[in-house]
């Protein structure tokens, strides 16, 4: 991640790894603070066989790509709405003046021979599923849970369906999000 603040969002796919047993390390590591140092752990990432990198940064986001620029190896790129966190988290007036799009254009518009991989705005999770989905093409026991995890969610889906019927739209929501 590009800073500390960034944690918040990386944390979610921290979560999804540590569900599915894969080992993983986090590190901060700006592009701008510590260019030396981003690329020496390209480099180090290589040399430890690293099959996959998630990159989150907020806005200017070149993280991630300047990852993918020192190294081979695919990076996913998490695009982080900037939020300042010196103010009120329900102060919206003190977000990223371009909502998160600024970082997701600055991951998915890279230059033609560094491409990066993006997942939505603060969609973590959805990288470490990514990144999973990549690691299951060699590992058929990774891709069994994988496919136990989308059956779980569609069974969820449907529970909660049924839930719903049960209890009306009113009640339902009430006790969902309270």
């Amino acid at each position: 991640m590009g800073s500390s603040s960034d944690s918040r969002i990386m944390q979610g796919a921290s979560e999804i790894l540590d569900e599915f047993n894969i080992k993983h390390e986090d590190q901060i590591i700006s592009a701008h603070r510590t260019p030396t140092r981003l690329s020496e752990y390209a480099e180090y990432a290589e040399k430890m066989g690293f099959k996959v990198i998630i990159a989150g940064a907020g806005g200017a986001a070149h993280l991630p790509g300047m990852i993918a620029s020192h190294t081979i190896i695919p990076v996913i790129g998490v695009p982080i709405l900037v939020y300042n966190d010196k103010h009120s988290k329900l102060d919206t007036s003190k977000f990223s003046a371009f909502g998160g799009l600024d970082s997701l254009l600055s991951i998915t518009e890279m230059p033609t021979g560094s491409p990066v991989v993006a997942v939505g705005i603060n969609k973590a999770a959805n990288a470490a599923i990514y990144a999973l989905k990549i690691l299951a093409i060699e590992s058929p026991e990774l891709k069994n849970k994988l496919k136990h995890h989308k059956s779980n969610q569609h069974d969820l889906v449907i529970k909660e369906s049924e839930q719903l019927k049960k209890e009306g739209l009113t009640k339902f929501a009430k006790k969902k999000f309270k």
